[in-house]
């Protein structure tokens, strides 16, 4: 069990590499694995294809490695917050694969449990299914859609074990979880490393077997993504 656990997130990522597929957890500024994306920066890895459900914003998040332009693929359901992806994408330095918000979930989901296709009729007769296999059942078209899996995912929790079981806490329990089983070495970044036994286990979201390294992060920002205030 303490194989699994490390001091930091240079230490946990200390063997990523250039043209990767790498996971990442969260849901616009919400449960994102701050530390890891901050090591995956200063790695200086190249050509990274990112499976997220968004690019984060400019100077946050995967914004960060876009500035850095370590990222030469996104796979989103939404980037409209980020001015620097939109420039990149507009020039034609960053590739982009659109998903509807659900698919991509499922997607991830079923990478994780080794289910390599589905069938969903979101995206039907739309640029979506072009290039893609589309079947009709008892009447209603649905389009083919892959599974996803990276060589490493990134995930944030509340709290964790060292054995790696996590919770997650009210809405960053988001894409979190079936990222988390999606990766072939999982690295799980938490706000509380506790000693394995000590969490309930009817509490546990993420099971300890779907995690290969943890640690406790520091420095948490938690920025609003876009902050609104009355009068």
């Amino acid at each position: 069990m303490s194989k699994k656990v490390y001091q930091n997130a240079k230490e946990a990522l200390h063997d990523v590499k250039d043209n990767l597929t790498y996971l990442v957890g969260g849901f616009g500024l919400c449960g994102i694995p701050e530390n890891c994306i901050a090591a995956l920066r200063d790695s200086n890895v190249q050509n990274i294809t990112c499976v997220s459900n968004n690019a984060g914003v400019d100077d946050f998040g995967l914004g960060l490695l876009l500035q850095t332009r370590q990222i030469k693929k996104m796979m989103s359901s939404y980037v409209g917050e980020n001015a620097t992806f939109e420039k990149q994408y507009m020039n034609g330095e960053l590739e982009l694969e659109f998903c509807p918000q659900g698919t991509l979930a499922e997607r991830l989901r079923a990478g994780g449990a080794g289910i390599p296709a589905f069938y969903t009729p979101t995206g039907v007769g739309t640029k979506i299914a072009e290039g893609k296999e589309v079947r009709a059942f008892e009447g209603r078209e649905f389009v083919l859609e892959k599974g996803i899996t990276g060589e490493f995912a990134f995930v944030k929790a509340w709290k964790g074990d060292k054995f790696g079981n996590l919770i997650y806490r009210k809405t960053a329990r988001n894409f979190n979880p079936m990222i988390a089983t999606a990766g072939k070495i999982t690295i799980a970044e938490v706000e509380e490393l506790v000693e394995t036994g000590t969490l309930d286990p009817d509490q546990i979201h993420t099971p300890g077997v779907y995690v290969q390294r943890i640690f406790q992060g520091t420095n948490y920002e938690k920025r609003i993504e876009q902050k609104t205030v009355s009068k």
